[in-house]
């Protein structure tokens, strides 16, 4: 697992934004060699809202260093294929404890997961980018599409998501080299007179992306949760789930070379 500093805690907002990254160089030794491994690559984490918190994260010196695509490799035709890929999960409160992302139950992808090739400082610093099911072709809308058939989720699989809730757990994807924060589901602290607080547990089951583009490239996604779309988790053996997306895009003027400036 990777060290990173604890970013601030998440301020409550109603969606999520991605954006910008900043480029850093980061030496990482090696234990079976003598000389330490410079790796160019990339950090990303301004502000990310997602569903009803806002994650500031910090701007430089915690991301996850990747090794970018090429210009020419960020044009794209409509309908075409861009791979959102999902990297890990872990509680928020506790950034060096992180999990592959399929350590929970999600819905994996139909023909079995694939996992995108990495460089070297990718595999060092623990990122392991695999493949999801979600269908976010370029400049191609979704209105409420199922991620998966409906899932029963047995005691085991409620367990471990009900301990992702209660730790706060938040995930992180990418698309098209643009970095993906969101959460896992919400506590809520139920108040009665003459009773003591009860603590309920909610899995979102619902994820909405906002993507803009300038002609043929991507510039910047946007990502929130329905509230209302959410599964009672607290309790129970076995509980049915259906999860789902929609997909929106919409034109920007902000040109490629100014995507990450946000």
């Amino acid at each position: 697992h990777r060290s990173q500093s604890l970013p601030p805690k998440p301020k409550r907002h109603s969606q999520s934004t991605v954006g910008a990254r900043g480029v850093m160089s980061k030496a990482m030794g090696c234990t079976m060699c003598m000389a330490a491994l410079l790796i160019l690559a990339h950090s990303s984490f301004a502000s990310r809202t997602i569903g009803a918190f806002n994650l500031e994260l910090p701007s430089s010196g915690t991301g996850s260093s990747r090794m970018l695509l090429g210009a020419s490799d960020h044009v794209y035709k409509v309908h075409e294929k861009v791979a959102l890929y999902a990297n890990k999960v872990g509680p928020f409160h506790n950034p060096s404890e992180t999990y592959e992302y399929y350590r929970l139950p999600f819905c994996p992808p139909p023909g079995g997961l694939e996992h995108k090739s990495e460089d070297l400082g990718e595999v060092l610093i623990g990122d392991r980018l695999v493949s999801t099911p979600y269908d976010v072709s370029f400049r191609v809308d979704h209105e409420n599409e199922k991620l998966c058939p409906q899932k029963e989720l047995s005691a085991k699989e409620l367990k471990k998501f009900r301990k992702a809730v209660k730790d706060d757990y938040y995930f992180q994807m990418y698309y098209d080299d643009l970095p993906l924060w969101g959460f896992i589901g919400k506590v809520e602290k139920i108040l009665r007179p003459g009773q003591p607080a009860e603590m309920r547990y909610y899995l979102f089951t619902h994820v909405h992306f906002d993507i803009s583009y300038n002609n043929d490239r991507v510039i910047e996604i946007n990502v929130s949760t329905d509230p209302l779309r959410t599964v009672d988790i607290t309790e129970g053996e076995s509980i049915p789930v259906e999860f789902s997306y929609s997909v929106k895009w919409k034109e920007t003027s902000i040109p490629f070379d100014r995507r990450m400036e946000k």
